[in-house]
């Protein structure tokens, strides 16, 4: 295998060792994982306070001397030898542990195939799908079989990433020491329901290893104007768009990740992806990564998203139910996820992750500059329909937008092809008018029928912003985006019981982006200067939201 510039980035923050573009364990790693993988019989590791001290001896053999959270191990023995039955135990250091241990001794193989076949991937593309740190305003995409997902997850779970640089290169945790912490430095139900999703996902790939492919993205709106790219847009742009808003779906039950439609799903994320999900956060985000515990992975070289950037997961399987929120959440049991398959061999489940801003205050009503609804546009945006969107932001005034025969020219069909782009045998969307090798990523690779938006109270629960608000922006941004309707989960939240009856007015009276933008500016000048204390809604129609 020749060491490419793309393993070298990631190197440093892998457990293995390279010689001669070779990558290993070292001898007595691979000896007490051999052993491990016998059995208990053979390893002796029996119990959580064993497997504990294997860990240390792995951890020192690999010359890992950064200290672990306090009382880590500790909270491995507590889980292992006092929170599962006995016959959970017997299952876990009888089969799972053993399953474990050669999925770390298979890692440098795993590796070396990824690299191999990625080339063969998407190369006749020139695209990049390989395992690599996607950095800053770096537009790029990765490939991961389940198998090597598995594996590297196997590490977390060992602690066997080096943790030197992770902060200083703005990346998140991954290392599973800080979740068991909590376990044992401070109970909470929670966490340990939290480690039983985890736990689950490491049963079921033991018995029965998924070999489908997960995707992540880093995807940028650039700051500067690129004549292959939508830009990062100010106010104006928005304020004169001619694109009408498209269908928008209020429920008041159900959840984002049971939505029977394919969709893009909204991550109410922090700007370091994955945000407490391996510390004692226990929302929306923290939820989603142990239910689709591949998502954690992501975390291992995606680092915190810029203003002009999001983060899109595609394929990440579910394997577990569960109950509650926050300190009530509970594991409930298996689930078998049922999603078709894509072209690329990914679970048709895209995720989406964008942060919001974090106790805005006042300040989320300042609406320009734009920040929140570019996040949004940031994520939603399918770059790859630059020929049809680089007509979205018209030069064109509000009023003037109201016109049916504006508004049906620039109503663009969802179903046809990128006018930048090529259709390959499988019905994708490729652009090849790219100049800049940099940015060959896949922003570029969609299908043709282009999946809607399903969200919820973005950045309105932890972070304390305006739920009316933030739903507008959303809607406002997955219409800029060209996306096909929009279905809104309000978990019952109050402010919001009035969100469907609303939309459908706006609807109804066919407001164009640019209308509801400058309808939303005059709202928040309102707001800012003390001359309305009302809610978006009951300011914009009192008659709609009277009781």
């Amino acid at each position: 295998m020749e060491e490419k510039e793309d393993l070298k980035s990631v190197l440093p923050y892998l457990p293995l060792l390279v010689r001669s573009s070779t990558l290993f364990w070292p001898s007595k790693v691979v000896e007490a994982l051999k052993s491990m993988a016998k059995g208990p019989e053979h390893s002796q590791v029996n119990s959580g306070e064993v497997l504990s001290v294997a860990i240390c001896d792995i951890r020192s053999s690999l010359s890992l001397f950064e200290p672990l959270a306090p009382f880590a191990l500790n909270g491995y023995a507590l889980f292992f030898d006092d929170f599962i039955s006995r016959a959970e135990s017997t299952k876990w250091f009888g089969e799972v542990v053993p399953a474990l241990a050669n999925f770390l001794l298979k890692l440098p193989s795993l590796l070396e195939s990824h690299y191999l076949n990625a080339v063969d991937f998407l190369g006749k593309y020139g695209i990049k799908t390989d395992l690599r740190i996607l950095g800053p305003q770096e537009a790029g995409i990765a490939f991961l079989r389940q198998e090597l997902i598995g594996a590297l997850l196997a590490c977390s779970f060992f602690y066997l990433f080096p943790v030197t640089n992770r902060g200083a290169n703005h990346l998140p945790t991954i290392n599973f020491d800080k979740l068991f912490t909590s376990l044992y430095e401070s109970y909470s139900e929670n966490q340990e329901n939290k480690i039983k999703c985890i736990v689950h996902y490491f049963e079921r790939i033991s018995s029965c290893m998924p070999v489908i492919y997960v995707s992540f993205e880093r995807k940028v709106l650039p700051l500067d104007s690129c004549p292959l790219f939508i830009s990062y847009p100010d106010a104006d742009p928005w304020s004169k768009s001619a694109v009408p808003l498209y269908p928008f779906e209020a429920y008041s039950l159900g959840s984002i990740e049971d939505h029977s439609t394919d969709a893009l799903q909204v991550d109410f994320a922090n700007k370091y992806i994955g945000g407490g999900a391996l510390h004692r956060g226990c929302v929306q985000e923290e939820i989603r990564f142990m239910i689709n515990p591949e998502l954690i992975a992501g975390m291992l070289f995606l680092p915190s998203m810029a203003d002009n950037e999001a983060i899109e997961i595609v394929g990440a399987e579910r394997f577990s139910d569960y109950n509650g929120y926050a300190s009530s959440f509970r594991f409930s049991g298996d689930h078998v996820d049922k999603r078709n398959v894509d072209v690329f061999w990914r679970c048709k489940t895209g995720i989406i992750a964008i942060d919001a801003l974090c106790w805005p205050g006042m300040k989320q009503y300042a609406l320009i500059p734009p920040s929140e609804t570019n996040k949004a546009l940031c994520g939603f945006i399918d770059q790859s329909k630059f020929g049809q969107s680089e007509r979205l932001f018209l030069d064109m005034g509000p009023h003037e937008a109201k016109d049916k025969d504006n508004i049906s020219r620039n109503k663009f069909s969802l179903h046809e092809a990128s006018s930048t782009g090529v259709e390959t045998n499988e019905g994708i969307s490729v652009n090849l008018m790219l100049r800049n090798s940099d940015q060959k990523s896949c922003q570029f690779l969609r299908h043709k029928d282009s999946p809607g938006i399903v969200t919820g109270n973005w950045g309105c629960g932890a972070f304390g912003g305006d739920p009316e608000l933030k739903a507008m922006i959303q809607w406002l941004a997955a219409s800029q985006a060209l996306r096909p309707f929009m279905s809104y989960y309000t978990f019952g939240v109050e402010a919001l019981q009035n969100l469907g009856q609303v939309t459908q007015w706006i609807l109804s009276h066919e407001w164009t982006v640019g209308d509801l933008w400058n309808m939303m500016v005059e709202y928040s000048s309102q707001r800012l200067k003390g001359h309305t204390n009302l809610g978006f809604f009951t300011w914009h129609h009192p008659s709609l939201t009277s009781h």
